[in-house]
Order: structure tokens, then C-alpha cells, then sequence
């Protein structure tokens, strides 16, 4: 990888998800604490035994049909909930919880983050184009694309390969403020296959991850010092 200045790469977009497993915001600026981008995934839906909604059935988490049919925002600090029928109700309605029970078909509770973490892994997961051209080249009929994959941070490298898989255990300046740790691997599920706005079902992409990259894309950071980014900001491995 050619690195010049230190510079591996920029920032080519942000995401957050206010709600786990259901669709989030693209934004233009993210503010980083210990915990990871304020905001995000601080929000779960919580079946009747107290497990929340994903796309997998672990020990923390449930899987729970439907759930990228509904897309989540913030509006200032409060939570907004889009519906698939184009209803948007806000987290602090009385009647939320009873409407998404009724979408979803069955008892479910929007709960902020407690003592367990709605986190799958580390405090920041991150992206790089390179590694989308890679798949785009094993599986040119599919349509890849970032928002499969949800990652906080799209990082714009030039060429191809999962490039950011090189980065573990290596520490990341992110503008000119937040300082990150590259942890782990994202081990992939079957939620990047799902249907997601005009994105359609595609089992081809997890069965590529699985065998050309042993079930990962991606990688987990946490943090170091928190801070500020915003789009097109530096990527610097220090």
C-alpha cells in the first residue's frame, strides 16, 4: 500500500445507527467519546425475554424479521422512528413502543443502552472502498454497496484489497483529533444479504465473504482520544 505523508486514506462518508439492526443516518459530522459515536446504536429493540433485535440469534441478541424495513434518526437529541408505511414517530411517544409491537408482530420495547453493550464488538467499526472493489470484482452482478455492511466510517483508499485487514493493532489519527486502535475483524452474518431500501436480496455476498475471506470484512477499533471528524478528513496510520 503506497502511503505518502502517512496519509492511508479520507473519509468519504459517516454513519450512524441511532436504533441496533435498523437502518441509520448518513451524516456529515460524528462526535467520538470512549463509548464510540455519540449516539449511535444507543437505542435497541427488546423482545419479551429481554434479548435485542438483530439479524442473528446470539446470547445478547434475537433475531427479529422486518427490522430493516424501519429506519432511525435523530432529531436534535430525539430519536425518530420511520415505519414502513412512512409513519415517523418519536422516541419519547407514549404509543411507540405499542406501534412497534404491532409492525414487528409481537411484544417489543425501545430500551436505551444499560449494563449490556449493543455493540456486536469494539466501540468503532470501519470500511474501505478498496475492500468494496475487491468484492465488486469477485461478484460484478451484485450490487455492493456500503450501506450492506454499516459501518460507521467509509474510508476512501485508491486500488484494491482489504487493506484496512493490514491495520490490526496499528493506531489511526482521524482529523485532527480522534485517535483510534485497530482491534479485530468483522466476522459477517447473513444481515448482508438483506433487503435494505432499493438494495435487494443477495445471498451471493455472504457466501463470497465466507470463502474468499474467511467470514470477514472490516475491522473493529476503539478509541484512544475522542474527538470530532467530519467528511473528507485525513486518515493518518501513525
Amino acid at each position: 500500500m503506497n502511503i505518502q505523508n502517512g496519509v492511508a486514506g479520507k473519509i468519504k462518508r459517516l454513519w450512524r445507527y441511532p436504533v441496533k439492526s435498523l437502518l441509520g443516518e448518513s451524516c456529515r459530522e460524528l462526535s467520538v467519546n470512549k463509548r464510540g459515536v455519540i449516539g449511535d446504536r444507543w437505542f435497541a429493540i427488546e423482545n419479551n425475554r429481554g434479548k435485542f433485535g438483530s439479524g442473528k440469534n446470539t446470547r445478547r441478541f434475537c433475531k427479529i424479521e422486518g427490522l430493516f424495513n424501519f429506519q432511525a434518526q435523530y432529531d436534535g437529541d430525539i430519536l425518530v422512528v420511520t415505519f414502513p408505511d412512512g409513519r415517523k414517530i418519536r422516541g419519547d411517544n407514549s404509543l411507540i413502543n405499542q406501534e412497534l409491537s404491532l409492525a414487528l408482530g409481537q411484544s417489543v420495547t425501545l430500551v436505551s443502552e444499560r449494563h449490556i453493550s449493543h455493540f456486536d464488538a469494539d466501540s468503532l467499526h470501519l470500511l474501505t472502498t478498496s475492500s468494496l472493489r475487491s468484492l465488486k470484482s469477485l461478484l460484478p452482478q451484485s450490487t455492493i454497496d456500503e450501506r450492506r455492511f454499516r459501518p460507521n466510517l467509509l474510508i476512501d483508499i485508491p486500488g484494491e484489497g482489504l487493506l484496512e485487514h493490514d491495520w490490526i493493532k496499528k493506531r489511526l489519527l482521524i482529523g485532527k483529533e480522534l485517535e483510534i486502535e485497530i482491534t479485530g475483524l468483522t466476522e459477517r452474518c447473513i444481515m448482508t444479504c438483506l433487503q435494505q431500501e432499493e438494495l435487494t436480496n443477495d445471498s451471493r455476498i455472504i457466501r463470497s465473504i465466507s470463502k474468499n475471506f474467511q467470514h470477514n470484512f472490516g475491522v473493529y477499533a476503539k478509541i484512544i482520544k475522542t474527538g470530532i471528524i467530519q467528511l473528507e478528513d485525513p486518515v493518518i496510520i501513525l
